[in-house]
């Protein structure tokens, strides 16, 4: 009886192979990873390539005196038509992010009067264009002669020049925009927040300020960001009412040195400087609100390189020392 036990208790794989044992066994082959050939992404580098070098030599051959590009872009017009469309620019955009939470408040409360207040500016500054909206404000005097606040009184034309008339055309746009960011912003916080700061005694206004827009700032940051970046190239339509910005300051020049494209070409290398530096102050001040969301920062630019660099340097060392001991 035991011996048939012994039996069915042994598997068929238990027994020693027959005919010389693991001697006789024949060792597995090594795995020989193959990588696998994106041919896609070699012919989209070759088409860029060739569009590259295509427009390079087509601005190698163009008419274009470059000394005068160089000349002009720290000339004095040029560069003081710069600091007028930042200043007018973070004006603008101050103005529009204080009047926008508000708007976004308006549109979240639960008076229908200040509700539908709020939808009918958001409604009819999304659905006139800027340039309508400068040239509204530019010729104002048409309507109003004067201009009477109690306390100040000035002719229309006196009272609003070409700074103000930019200022609220582009502020007051821009509001528009932001009352929906903000409002997006707000109703992504978990409506649990306001419950326990009710709880814990705090009013509306408390809550607000202490609780709910610290966390919306996260959804805001971003398309805010966005926004500035915009409203930077935006403030190039104020040429039109006559206010002296960067790319008015570019016109007059080239109005009198015929120099059009070369002009143009400096305008656009100022553009591009104001705007690479506020999106790298963008991508740190996103970093710097999202710290509260996630477990860790995400990397600078400067870590990202950083951390490849060490590792291209560990694997030269690695094939290094791979190498001399192959040797």
């Amino acid at each position: 009886m035991s011996d048939s036990r012994d039996r069915l208790s042994k598997e068929p794989g238990d027994e020693p192979p027959s005919g010389g044992g693991l001697k006789d066994r024949v060792p597995p082959e090594a795995i020989r990873a193959v990588p696998v050939r994106h041919w896609g992404r070699w012919i989209g580098v070759a088409v860029v390539f060739a569009l590259l070098a295509a427009l390079f030599q087509a601005f190698r051959g163009a008419d274009i005196n470059w000394d005068v590009v160089g000349e002009f872009l720290t000339y004095d017009t040029i560069v003081e038509g710069a600091g007028k469309t930042l200043w007018i620019t973070v004006l603008s955009m101050l103005l529009g992010v204080v009047l926008g939470v508000v708007l976004a408040i308006m549109r979240l409360s639960r008076n229908p009067v200040l509700a539908g207040v709020a939808w009918g500016y958001i409604w009819f500054f999304r659905g006139t264009p800027v340039l309508v909206q400068l040239f509204l404000w530019y010729n104002l005097s048409f309507v109003f002669e004067t201009v009477n606040l109690g306390f100040y009184k000035d002719e229309m034309n006196d009272f609003m020049t070409p700074f103000l008339a930019a200022l609220l055309g582009l502020g007051l746009n821009e509001a528009a925009y932001m009352a929906e960011i903000a409002r997006a912003g707000i109703q992504s916080v978990d409506h649990g927040q306001t419950e326990a700061a009710h709880a814990l005694g705090m009013n509306n206004g408390k809550t607000l300020r202490r609780i709910v827009l610290p966390q919306a700032m996260r959804v805001i940051v971003p398309p805010t960001g966005n926004e500035f970046i915009n409203m930077l190239k935006t403030s190039s339509l104020v040429y039109a009412i006559q206010y002296t910005e960067l790319f008015r300051a570019g016109n007059t020049i080239s109005s009198r040195n015929l120099a059009v494209m070369e002009m143009l070409i400096v305008v656009t290398v100022w553009y591009l400087i104001l705007t690479t530096v506020f999106s790298i102050g963008q991508y740190y001040l996103e970093r710097y609100f999202a710290r509260g969301n996630e477990r860790s920062r995400p990397p600078t630019p400067f870590q990202r390189a950083r951390a490849r660099a060490r590792l291209l340097g560990s694997r030269g060392e690695g094939a290094g020392s791979g190498s001399v001991g192959g040797v």
